[in-house]
């Protein structure tokens, strides 16, 4: 599967099982969802903005949404820490981009993305910050 079709997967649990009550997220959870829903869209901006980026600037800015996730998950637990645990494992394929050319050596099995998994990753990151919104207003 891939990771737009896994982030999908998880968003559309998140959303059924905050609509059915049965995760209510707790006042903490709901500040670090909004953190870290701001600082996603920082990090990915619209697709137009994305998409006139360098694809160093673009691989730096997915890179940095992994970050702000990894960040969140660091200090949560329950349902929070397993939604966001698992987004971060859907997105793990961007760790292994590069946008070097292979000219510079070796790179440890790095692969170059194509502008269609650039922009896979992308809106991913999108999706997860409506989902993490959706949990800020729970």
């Amino acid at each position: 599967m891939d990771m737009g079709t896994l982030i999908e997967h998880l968003a559309e649990e998140a959303d059924q099982q905050i609509r059915d009550h049965t995760w209510v997220p707790a006042s903490a959870d709901r500040a670090i969802a909004a953190k870290a829903a701001a600082d996603l869209h920082a990090a990915v901006g619209t697709p137009h903005t994305q998409e006139s980026l360098t694809a160093i600037d673009r691989l730096e800015h997915l890179r940095q949404a992994l970050a702000v996730l990894a960040i969140a998950l660091a200090s949560v637990h329950g349902r929070l820490a397993w939604f966001l645990g698992a987004a971060v494992t859907a997105l793990t394929p961007v760790l292994h981009w590069r946008a070097l050319p292979e000219d510079q050596g070796p790179t440890f099995g790095a692969v170059r993305p194509t502008p269609q998994q650039y922009t896979e990753a992308e809106e991913a990151i999108r999706r997860l910050h409506r989902t993490l919104v959706l949990i800020t207003d729970s």
